[in-house]
């Protein structure tokens, strides 16, 4: 499998620090970037409102990054980082949806942090013809492993034969950002507000799921799932889930 693009290469990026002191403001620069990413976008987000949110001088932030720009491709590659640490290979079970579902909680749920900071990357990248050029890379390599997880589910017994792996790896890459209206919505309610309502959870699983479908509604929204167990959390909202692939 490819190895993932370095979205780093050529960015003179300050070192980084190595004082606790150092590495805490360096986590609420980032931490302050990917909210106000989520809320506001790229070109509406500044450097002086960031480092503010971090509770730092803009000063502050040139310690550590040279531009907002160089700011978004380090979050953006630290989300490419953790990607490339998933196993994609569906374990082996007598159960395929389960393997395959507990396969996209794992993606889903690595990847819900930096939202905020995929909203600004697909902006920026709009104007960029550098971040476009990268974002067509990113698009290759992540394609590539859809595709072998697919190529994966064709080896197992009872699989459709003769389907267009290439086409559908691609289609699947592509479906979610080119839905119409679709949207990033930055995970601002807190765990414990957003768990309070959705009752009973059965198990640390449905955890991810309760807050993701709390966060639906909240944006008028909709959840969509391959978990059946999710309905019984919607409780008075059945209409904000929907079970995909549902027998």
């Amino acid at each position: 499998m490819t190895r993932r693009p370095n979205l780093l290469a050529g960015e003179r990026i300050p070192p980084p620090p190595r004082q606790k002191r150092s590495l805490a403001k360096h986590a609420r620069l980032k931490d302050a970037a990917l909210a106000i990413f989520g809320e506001k976008g790229y070109e509406a987000a500044s450097i002086e409102e960031i480092a503010r949110r971090a509770g730092l001088a803009v000063g502050g932030f040139y310690q550590h990054y040279h531009s907002k720009r160089q700011l978004l491709l380090a979050l953006m590659d630290e989300l490419l980082e953790g990607l490339s640490q998933l196993d994609l290979r569906p374990q082996a079970a007598g159960d395929i949806r389960a393997g395959l579902r507990q396969l996209l909680s794992g993606a889903f749920s690595r990847d819900l942090r930096y939202l905020g900071a995929y909203r600004a990357w697909q902006e920026a990248a709009l104007s960029d013809p550098g971040l476009a050029r990268r974002q067509k890379k990113i698009h290759a390599w992540t394609t590539a492993r859809v595709r072998a997880v697919l190529e994966h589910l064709q080896q197992l017994p009872g699989a459709r034969p003769n389907v267009d792996i290439p086409g559908l790896a691609e289609v699947l890459d592509d479906h979610i950002t080119k839905l119409p209206g679709h949207d990033f919505w930055p995970d601002d309610l807190s765990l414990p507000v957003a768990l309070h309502s959705r009752t009973p959870i059965v198990g640390h699983r449905q955890v991810t799921d309760a807050y993701l479908l709390a966060l639906a509604i909240g944006h008028g929204g909709v959840l969509a799932t391959l978990d059946k167990g999710a309905a019984l959390l919607a409780k008075g909202n059945p209409e904000a889930v929907e079970i995909l692939f549902a027998a």
